[in-house]
């Protein structure tokens, strides 16, 4: 998003404020903008999904827009920006938009930054400030981390920490300290191959240190005003000895990315580490003053969004399942994607075995056209199909298909008004076929598939079927209610019997967490005793979704 105001010309920038952190943000981001690409390909710790680049981008781009709105709501002020505000509102951006790993990483190193620049004013001088900014920012780093491993973005953070502070020690401007922590996180980012096995076998540096050294050149030109000589974060293979186990290999790690941002105190995310971490690896938790950003791998997506339940209340829940994209290895963007949202733990795991990225989402709330656009970003796919699942998406999806549109990705949106419609759409998706056929099948899938849904009534209202009281059972065809009950499994027989009154072939029937079993065996026996012809098939929607969700094919 362009600045309402131009930060000043570098050449006017010396020290170390407002300005220059606003200067900073712009440059670091179009630094991170051009290296994407590179910085993508290279990505092979702690998972080989390609990403790397693109979530170092996408949580700047987030910090970057919280700087630039804090400083739009300044200037129609009367006081100009000061260096705290500026660092906490860019450290606050970069939290809640954090992406991945390393955009999680990045978020935490920006904070400590912030913890430091942001305090009560030090009689001290910019440069010793700013060195110690920096080594604040590597020591929360490495603590947000609960397995720190050498050879990565916390090894170039470290030493460009330890740079700062001999050149902070020296009495160095705060450009000087700059120049230090730059340079000294170069000559780390280039010993990391041998440090790390991984990199070593595939003959590159570490990808989120590349981009670590980006954002320390952005703060060196910002002070300065001086451009880096040479590009130095664009990704490339430099020689470096292989590791010394030739037969070790990389092992297979969890099979699902879980983020979100949760509202907790202290003591809640001690506690949710701990659980965390005996569920899965690459666990990062960043943030504090009650709101955090977690990060973790795992098999067991459910189990991990359970753990957030418990200690506070998450929300912006991501779940991607890395699939394939953990053996393309080099980078290569995947010919096509299929992105769904769905409304439940359990069908957001099972549109991920099917290779989907799924979007979830809690009852009553509507993801915006930038979720959607971040869930075709981590597709990373030439080609992508759009899911969105219920009609109150469609304008966000039409406006996130453009945007993707315009970064030159292929997105067609079924307009799914159902989580079963989008199921039935998976289910014939084809992603050899060409990418025309394959989204009319899909459509032709998703518009067969009538739908229904059991919900319970919050209070007295007129509905389509009559009036209904609070704790009724609704039963819904179609978006309308159609039936009115007073137990789940009659009202659901009912439904049941209008919507097979027209045909059918299959029903799918979800059902939601508090839901017992006894329910689906019994509705499948109503569907075979009285439809000889149509076969049933049962899924769990898992923590969030409707009691019941019925797809007739």
């Amino acid at each position: 998003m362009p600045h309402e105001q131009q930060p000043q010309p570098l050449d006017e920038l010396h020290e170390l404020d407002a300005e220059a952190v606003r200067t900073w943000s712009s440059l670091a981001l179009a630094a991170l903008g051009r290296a994407r690409e590179d910085i993508d390909a290279i990505n092979v710790y702690p998972v080989a999904d390609a990403d790397t680049g693109t979530n170092l981008y996408l949580t700047a781009e987030s910090a970057d827009r919280a700087l630039d709105d804090a400083f739009v709501k300044v200037t129609e002020g009367t006081a100009p920006a000061s260096l705290a505000h500026a660092v906490r509102a860019w450290a606050h951006g970069a939290l809640v938009g954090a992406r991945g790993n390393s955009g999680t990483i990045l978020a935490q190193l920006l904070r400590g930054v912030a913890d430091v620049l942001g305090g009560e004013p030090e009689e001290r001088s910019s440069g010793a400030l700013l060195a110690q900014a920096l080594t604040r920012a590597a020591e929360e780093a490495y603590a947000a981390v609960s397995h720190p491993v050498e050879g990565t973005m916390l090894t170039v953070a470290g030493a460009a920490a330890r740079a700062g502070e001999d050149a902070g020690a020296a009495a160095g401007t705060a450009a000087d300290v700059a120049r230090a922590a730059y340079d000294g996180a170069r000559a780390a980012l280039a010993e990391t191959p041998g440090q790390l096995a991984a990199l070593g076998r595939a003959g590159v540096v570490d990808a989120g240190g590349c981009g670590l050294v980006a954002v320390l050149g952005a703060l060196w030109q910002a002070l300065s005003g001086q451009e880096p000589a040479a590009e130095p974060v664009r990704g490339r293979a430099v020689p470096v000895p292989q590791a010394s186990d030739p037969c070790e290999q990389e092992e297979e790690g969890p099979a699902y990315e879980v983020i979100y941002l949760l509202e907790a105190s202290d003591a809640a995310v001690g506690e949710l580490r701990e659980r965390l971490d005996g569920l899965g690896d690459s666990l990062v938790v960043v943030g504090g003053d009650g709101l955090w950003n977690v990060h973790v791998h795992v098999d067991d997506p459910g189990a991990a969004v359970e753990a957030g339940v418990v200690a506070g209340r998450p929300y912006r829940i991501r779940i991607t399942h890395f699939g394939d994209e953990r053996r393309r290895g080099r980078g290569e963007r995947a010919q096509r994607a299929v992105v769904a949202v769905v409304p439940g733990e359990g069908l957001a795991g099972l549109c991920g075995e099917a290779g989907a990225t799924a979007v979830l989402v809690r009852s009553g709330e509507v993801p915006a056209a930038p979720e959607l656009l971040d869930a075709i970003r981590r597709a990373h796919a030439r080609e992508v199909v759009l899911l969105p699942g219920g009609a109150e998406l469609r304008a966000a999806a039409a406006a996130a298909a453009e945007q993707a549109r315009a970064e030159g990705v292929r997105v067609a949106v079924i307009p799914t008004r159902s989580a079963v419609q989008g199921l039935a759409a998976l289910a014939v998706h084809d992603p050899d076929g060409s990418f025309d056929e394959d989204v009319v099948a899909m459509t032709a899938a998703a518009g067969a598939t009538r739908y229904g849904e059991l919900a319970v009534a919050e209070r007295q209202s007129f509905t389509s079927a009559g009036i209904c009281q609070a704790g009724d059972v609704l039963g819904l065809i179609d978006g309308d209610v159609a039936v009115i009950g007073s137990g789940l499994a009659e009202t659901a027989e009912a439904v049941l019997e209008r919507m097979l009154g027209s045909g059918g072939e299959l029903v799918t029937l979800v059902l939601g967490p508090e839901v017992p079993d006894a329910v689906a065996e019994r509705l499948e026996a109503y569907v075979q005793h009285g439809h000889l012809a149509v076969d049933t098939v049962t899924y769990r929607g898992g923590r969030y979704s409707a009691p019941l969700l019925i797809g007739v094919e």
